[in-house]
């Protein structure tokens, strides 16, 4: 009997990043499920550049900061597909607030903020890991360096990417060795998330030694990397950054 098809969930997946992954796994071979809160549009047309791949895709509109809808999104992928190996945590969120601007973050700034970034990546993997230990899979979290120095958007951003950072590990240890859970922590990426804040992303990468934002490409080789390139990578925090950071 011929192994299953492999099966990745990307969310976030109608743009970006998370498009970027969605057709990098449809290419080498992985049912996709594109997962979109709000942005259906954009979330068909990465259906159709993985359709394009030859590989089954579904669909699935669910906020991950909704526990109930994560659950039947998971729920959708065992019927459909029978079972997942790659869960990629690429959701977020943030608001764009100067670090010294305190009273600008109010508690709904906080509560969104790690309701998505934190919770979301939480209940995500919550609900995949049944699915993901019967096919000792793995999980991808898109964390951000901002969780490693503390610049970011916002504080809140920063704080919710270095509690995921930290939930990669303590995941890591407690599933291993059924599940493998690690994290790709990048620069600014050239997204709609930036726009118009070129001059800023211009000033923090003159002292990057590659001198460059990275693009979704450049992210998705990394996811990629630490879900299908590597066997004995677990609890690690990939930084891609054209070297600002290190």
């Amino acid at each position: 009997m011929s192994a299953p098809q492999k099966v990745v969930l990307v969310t976030g997946s109608a743009t970006g990043v998370g498009r970027a992954c969605a057709v990098r796994f449809a290419k080498l071979g992985f049912a996709v499920a594109v997962n979109y809160s709000k942005s259906e549009t954009d979330a068909r047309e990465t259906a159709a550049l993985v359709r394009a791949c030859g590989v089954p895709v579904l669909v699935h509109q669910a906020t991950v900061a909704d526990d109930a809808q994560v659950r039947e999104m998971v729920a959708r992928i065992k019927t459909e597909f029978g079972g997942l190996d790659v869960l990629v945590n690429n959701a977020g969120t943030t608001h764009f607030v100067a670090h010294t601007d305190l009273d600008a973050l109010t508690d709904a700034v906080w509560d969104e903020i790690f309701q998505v970034n934190v919770k979301g990546a939480f209940y995500c993997t919550r609900a995949a890991m049944p699915l993901l230990k019967e096919r000792t899979g793995c999980v991808v979290n898109v964390t951000s360096v901002a969780g490693l120095t503390g610049q970011g958007s916002s504080v809140p951003y920063c704080a919710s990417k270095a509690a995921l950072n930290c939930i990669t590990l303590s995941l890591a240890r407690a599933f291993g060795p059924e599940v493998r859970v690690n994290a790709v922590a990048p620069g600014p990426i050239l997204t709609r998330w930036l726009a118009g804040r070129e001059a800023q992303v211009e000033k923090y990468l003159e002292q990057a030694p590659l001198k460059r934002a990275a693009d979704p490409d450049d992210i998705a080789d990394a996811v990629v990397y630490l879900a299908r390139g590597t066997t004995l990578t677990t609890g690690q925090v990939l930084v891609v950054d054209g070297g600002r950071t290190m």
